[in-house]
């Protein structure tokens, strides 16, 4: 695997790696995850003493909006990609006392296989996830933790007490105009926790800034 580059977003413990797609004019080859690589200290130091434990794929429509969703017991940090189409990943801060708590952020990850490369983003424990499509989309996710029912909630995309500065704003434009019109979200997404309403809940005592 080849490692392009780490880019850390505005909220600094999600991450973006980048690596290296070979192109000709057949198309591409890559190697999107090789172990050695994702938890070698000096390539990734945020990835240390974690192992994947579990991997989903998910597709979509255009104009779907999914999450926000966490677990604990055990928790689950995601690594997550586009394989077609085009994500926009949402990612929002549940830790009680981080710096950050309450704050949202947007990224762009477009698959174009014209591009000599492709992205991950991590999304580490303490924090809600979810997306929304601009196109047929099918992305990939390696998850830290398995699927645990019953030790899951979500905050709603629609919760007007999320803190959204953080966005890009032609992103966040997009977004509310997609979730004003799409249909494309489930009862339970769309019916979701609040900020508020989930910090009233002892369960997230669960997600403490420094703990999880």
């Amino acid at each position: 695997m080849k490692l392009l580059s780490v880019t850390q977003l505005a909220i600094p413990e999600i991450k973006v790696i980048r690596y290296a797609r070979f192109c000709d004019h057949r198309g591409y080859f890559t190697e999107s995850y090789r172990k050695s690589d994702f938890f070698n200290p000096a390539n990734l130091p945020f990835m240390k003493g974690l192992e994947f434990l579990q991997v989903n794929e998910s597709f979509s429509r255009p104009k779907t909006v999914r999450g926000l969703h966490f677990q604990w017991n055990p928790f689950m940090g995601k690594l997550v990609r586009t394989i077609r189409g085009h994500m926009v990943d949402i990612v929002l801060d549940v830790r009680k006392g981080s710096p950050t708590f309450g704050r949202a952020i947007l990224y762009d990850m477009p698959d174009d296989p014209a591009r000599d490369f492709n992205e991950w983003i991590w999304v580490p424990p303490g924090f809600a996830h979810g997306n929304y499509y601009k196109q047929e989309s099918q992305i990939e996710y390696f998850c830290t933790g398995e699927y645990s029912q019953g030790c899951e909630a979500g905050i709603s995309p629609l919760a007007g007490d999320i803190d959204w500065s953080l966005c890009d704003k032609a992103l966040k434009k997009e977004y509310d105009a997609i979730v004003k019109e799409t249909s494309l979200i489930t009862d339970k997404d769309r019916n979701g926790f609040t900020l508020a309403s989930w910090q009233a809940d002892g369960r997230s005592d669960n997600f403490i800034y420094g703990k999880c």
